[in-house]
């Protein structure tokens, strides 16, 4: 203002000496210029809008070369080998590049039964349908599954050490197994198995060479060298990578390496774990009861020889996975599990509350990503931060999505106008699924087969 009445003083007649026009002329110059760069400046100051961790150059990985990305995959989802882990990031990397799933018409195709291409969803469309990725729980039956797949497919599975993959299967089916119900503990099911097996019984699969039955063969045949040999030739004929629950890192390496996938697609967080310990809150309501899993070291060793056709298999392709490794190279290896492991803590802190820990299932606020609870154990789930940006969220979403809603988010999508008449209870993976008015993809009502009556309401067991 003072500015102003200056110039119209002087306009008006009354000027000054020569000098205060020139000072006043140089500070009114020197102000604007001040108020120009005020405003570059703040113009400068204001950050743009922080992009998606998701995005950032560590969502690659180091590089892989010229190879192009996988999109035909076939995995055996063998049970309780953190194959619903697995499973999660395949579901994400389908669903990012609107992939086409063989889903099944229930929660499982067709298991315990061997698999039949019928079971998958859409495949007898009229239209020529092309079905990318494959993942749900079955039992393996090569020729079935390559009238779904294409004859490019990459073929994987991952297997487990049968000690701790029979300490988990009788946590999480010991009111299923009828080899399992009647025993006490775990230990007393190794020192006699059978006493309480009986190979007729429904569902008894689950106590005895489950990753021999996952893979389609007979889990109640005798061992012997040769049978054993002939199994894992059928194996290493059909799928090109076996992994191994644990050493579940590297296994992510050389599966990401042998897919040519970023990092960030095989970069998860544990998801179907159960609970290992009663809770404050299950101690004081005396609500916990958790099976008795102890076992000695001859009680582990008795269910090595029980379970001897698993454990032939886990020996032959765990030396193949280090050999595996071997030729990938041990340093290199160290350096990329470095990475996947600092990349899963940077996602865990930007993406879920409680220090990225797992969590019971009631503390989840959000009904639609709590875990399905069944049987025994308590299965464990995972809360988001709140006010994470869209992109972000729906990016974590999908890394802590249980199986069961993950799966029905993919088939709303794949078939939007599909009638949603589905009658999938009484659990699937407590032995089959009972699917009274299931419907293929035109609505037409499909034949009764695959039932299975079991004990519980539940609607599927899966891991």
């Amino acid at each position: 203002m003072h500015v102003f009445r200056m110039l119209r003083w002087l306009v008006c007649g009354r000027l000054g000496p020569v000098w205060m026009w020139k000072a006043l002329l140089l500070f009114v110059a020197i102000a604007f210029a001040g108020q120009l760069l005020g405003i570059i400046f703040n113009k400068s100051s204001v950050q743009p809008a922080a992009h998606s961790i998701f995005s950032s150059p560590d969502a690659q990985g180091p590089a892989l070369g010229s190879c192009q990305p996988h999109t035909h995959i076939m995995f055996l989802k063998t049970h309780k080998t953190a194959s619903s882990t697995v499973l999660n990031m395949l579901y994400r990397f389908g669903e990012e590049r609107n992939l086409r799933f063989a889903l099944p018409l229930g929660y499982q195709l067709g298991y315990p039964l061997p698999f039949n291409a019928h079971r998958v969803k859409g495949y007898r469309s009229p239209r020529a349908m092309e079905f990318h990725i494959m993942g749900n729980h079955m039992r393996f039956n090569k020729l079935e599954v390559e009238k779904v797949m294409p004859a490019d497919t990459f073929y994987f599975s991952i297997i487990r050490d049968p000690v701790a993959l029979a300490e988990s299967s009788f946590a999480y089916y010991k009111e299923v197994a009828p080899a399992f119900r009647k025993a006490k503990g775990l230990g007393d099911f190794a020192d006699d198995p059978n006493k309480y097996y009986d190979p007729r019984l429904r569902n008894n699969h689950y106590a005895r060479n489950l990753l021999w039955f996952d893979f389609g063969m007979d889990n109640n045949a005798n061992f012997s060298v040769e049978l054993a040999q002939r199994g894992e030739a059928m194996i290493r004929q059909t799928f090109r990578l076996i992994l191994v629950s644990e050493y579940f890192d590297q296994s992510m390496i050389l599966l990401r390496h042998a897919l040519c996938w970023p990092l960030d697609t095989v970069v998860s967080f544990s998801l179907n774990a159960r609970q290992q310990k009663p809770s404050s809150n299950s101690m004081m309501s005396g609500s916990w009861i958790l099976p008795n899993l102890s076992l000695t070291d001859d009680q582990r060793e008795k269910l090595r020889q029980w379970n001897a056709l698993d454990w032939y298999l886990y020996k032959a392709f765990n030396r193949t996975f280090w050999e595996e490794i071997k030729r990938f190279g041990h340093a290199q290896m160290e350096q990329e599990v470095a990475l996947l492991r600092m990349r899963r803590e940077d996602l865990g802190r930007v993406c879920l509350r409680d220090g990225g820990k797992p969590v019971e299932a009631y503390r989840i606020r959000d009904k639609n990503i709590r875990p399905f609870q069944s049987g025994l154990v308590k299965i464990l789930g995972y809360e988001l931060h709140p006010g994470l940006d869209n992109a972000t969220k729906m990016a974590c979403l999908r890394m802590i999505r249980p199986e069961i809603q993950y799966k029905d988010v993919l088939d709303s999508k794949q078939f939007p106008r599909a009638p949603a008449v589905q009658k999938v209870m009484k659990g699937e993976a407590g032995g089959r699924t009972v699917e009274d008015e299931v419907r293929d993809w035109n609505g037409s009502r499909l034949m009764r087969s695959n039932q299975t009556l079991k004990r519980g309401q539940e609607k599927g067991r899966l891991r």
